[in-house]
């Protein structure tokens, strides 16, 4: 998107609010929030373009807010003023006419705020006619699969109170995999702001030599405990569980956190293990729903401990805590996990016999009271033996405490950490990810 067509939704916005200003009443307060793009989206299949095409798409999300009601409107924006405030305007009657049949919220939480922002973070990401040659210039003799979605993100929030905030980002992601004969896979994500040729030569290079690996005859394994290294993509995955029922102030209040035991401080995790939200990477916004803005890092979990869970304004309401800027889902945005003392050379030293762990998936709660988890290992996992690949092995599944793999069974993180970017694009492209290292684990249980 050019800077001036950036520049003309930025000024549209503006004024929305300033309008809306004018229009409300005395008793009402208004949540604006924004959310738009401009992305290419190219498809791929066998090392050819299947689906290709450039997608312009933003909405308004318009709360009203009176006599300790609520009520939300959402609706698209199109950067046109006279189109967008007709809808605006429509909205707002629309609303003032609902407020009055709902009931009242006594959790209702108010924009009170004077929290002003203004980030444009710009990229170097690849026109729209070089992104399939540099993407299939070296995989046009594989089955490689993927998809790619590339373009600006803007995320902006406004309010009867006077916070104002505009946030864009100009963002990647190739979300990739690279197929065998017999259907095996290796899966990839690259991602960034600024198209590094040498880094995707890189990690292309890394798949087709796990490819040729997957080659070879698969392992069937038998049901137990196996030493396993889980490469990063792995390591985000068993993380992104913590933002489904662990680090919420209100899961941990309601009873449903898998982290309780934690909170409680009937159980620690290893002291090598530090997780926080980092939000100086710039990636996605630090400001949530009410205009209230993160602090820059939020400890977590430090040394094994619980130090912090994410508590938004109508949490700490309902529980008289202090809020620190979570989003209304109390979940993680910008997570890292700290990295260890496992160098990239001494890793299969290190595991010596046991699984090398790629990805997982299908990835859920089996006791949330005891952090268990289930899933399954999926693409290019290996059995290896004395610190060599031996075989890729048949998908197995696992059902296992992260009070074990954080905690006692946790043998040593990576020194390096990798970005594993989010690639969902249900509703609008996803923002972020999360950093995290490698991590080798004993006696970790696979139970079919």
């Amino acid at each position: 998107m050019k800077i001036e067509e950036l520049s003309a939704l930025e000024v549209s916005f503006n004024q929305l609010i300033e309008n809306l200003l004018n229009k409300k009443a005395e008793n009402e307060q208004f949540t604006v929030r924004l959310s738009s793009e401009r992305s290419q989206f190219t498809r791929f299949n066998h090392a050819k373009v299947r689906q290709t095409g450039c997608v312009a798409d933003g909405w308004i999300e318009l709360t009203l807010m009176a006599d300790q009601r609520s009520s939300v409107r959402q609706f698209p924006f199109t950067g046109n003023w006279d189109v967008d405030w007709q809808l605006t305007y429509v909205a707002l009657q629309e609303l003032r006419d609902e407020l009055i049949l709902l009931p009242i919220d006594p959790y209702l939480v108010l924009p009170s705020g004077t929290n002003t922002s203004r980030e444009v973070h710009l990229g170097n990401l690849l026109a729209a006619e070089a992104v399939v040659p540099n993407v299939l210039e070296l995989v046009t003799e594989l089955d490689f699969t993927g998809i790619y979605a590339g373009g600006v993100v803007i995320k902006a929030y406004g309010d009867s109170n006077g916070q104002k905030h505009w946030f864009a980002t100009d963002s990647f992601t190739l979300d990739y995999s690279l197929f065998s004969i017999s259907g095996q896979a290796v899966k990839g994500t690259f991602a960034g702001s600024n198209w590094d040729k040498s880094a995707y030569i890189a990690k292309i290079s890394e798949a087709k030599k796990q490819l040729e690996l997957l080659s070879r005859p698969a392992k069937e394994l038998p049901r137990g405990q196996y030493k396993t290294y889980f490469a990063p993509a792995a390591v985000g995955d068993l993380l992104m569980m913590l933002s489904w029922g662990s680090v919420s102030e209100a899961d941990i209040q309601q009873g449903n956190s898998a982290l309780a035991a934690l909170w409680r401080q009937e159980k620690q995790l290893s002291t090598a293990f530090s997780l926080k939200e980092n939000f100086q990477r710039g990636l996605v916004p630090r400001f949530n729903e009410l205009g209230e803005v993160a602090a820059p890092e939020l400890p977590v979990i430090e040394k094994g401990y619980l130090v912090n869970t994410l508590v938004n304004s109508r949490t700490a309401k309902e529980y008289q805590k202090i809020a620190n800027g979570a989003n209304v889902s109390e979940t993680l945005r910008a997570p890292e996990v700290s990295p260890g003392n496992l160098v990239f050379e001494q890793i299969f030293p290190s595991l010596d016999t046991g699984l090398y762990v790629s990805n997982l998936h299908y990835l859920n709660w089996s006791d949330r009271q005891t952090g268990r988890i289930t899933g399954m290992t999926r693409y290019a996992c290996f059995w290896v033996e004395n610190g060599e690949i031996i075989a890729p092995i048949e998908n197995l599944r696992f059902d296992e405490s992260l009070y074990r793999f954080w905690g006692e069974n946790l043998v040593d993180l990576t020194t390096f950490q990798e970005f594993i970017p989010e690639v969902g694009t249900y509703e609008s492209r996803q923002l972020g990810g999360s950093l995290v290292p490698g991590m080798l684990v004993e006696d970790f249980t696979y139970t079919l």
